[in-house]
């Protein structure tokens, strides 16, 4: 069986190339978070009572919800939106099932996103599941800061999504007040 057609853009996976090579080299790989320690006994022993408390049936499919509750609590006492965890909160096992669902719900084949580069590897191949092209915005040396002014050079009719993650992933940059209101600027203008 051939794969499908759109799998021909997607390539290796930097982080398999990247594990391949530390293992083939002896060296170190920090490609993935592999840390030699194990996580705070507190956070075990909450592991180990979570399992052993009998809750260890499938969730419902948008999370635990008293997890849902939780954060809707939490957005409505440090931001005061009024979110109702039954419609506005969903629960993933991950940022690229995240990343994934949110992509799905947003883009239509033949849109565009704009995404900064460098980018986390998951991201492009995601957006071209979608039928979406990914457009390449390059962050400035150094700073890692983004450039209001190439992220609006880059939008086009056919734009229908910016990927703003903070903290940024690779670089671990965290985008300041000023950076979010451009992003939130530029959206509002060209919605």
């Amino acid at each position: 069986m051939q794969p499908a057609q759109r799998t021909h853009a997607f390539g290796e996976s930097t982080i398999r190339e990247m594990t391949r090579l530390a293992i083939q080299h002896n060296a170190i790989n920090l490609s993935q978070g592999f840390p030699d320690f194990d996580p705070p006994a507190e956070i075990m022993d909450a592991a180990v009572a979570a399992i052993r408390s009998g809750a260890n049936q499938y969730a419902i499919t948008w999370g635990v919800p008293a997890l849902r509750n939780k954060l809707a609590e939490h957005y409505r006492s440090t931001l005061g939106w009024d979110v109702d965890p039954d419609v506005h909160v969903t629960v993933v096992c991950g940022v690229t099932e995240g990343i994934a669902a949110a992509f799905t719900a947003v883009l239509e084949p033949g849109d565009e996103i704009i995404i900064l580069e460098p980018a986390h590897e998951n991201f492009y191949p995601t957006a071209i599941m979608t039928g979406a092209k990914p457009v390449a915005v390059p962050l400035q040396a150094s700073a890692y800061r983004f450039d209001p002014e190439r992220v609006e050079a880059a939008i086009t009719p056919r734009t229908r999504a910016f990927l703003l993650n903070t903290p940024h992933n690779p670089t671990g940059r965290v985008f300041d007040e000023g950076e979010v209101q451009a992003v939130i600027d530029l959206v509002l203008k060209h919605n």
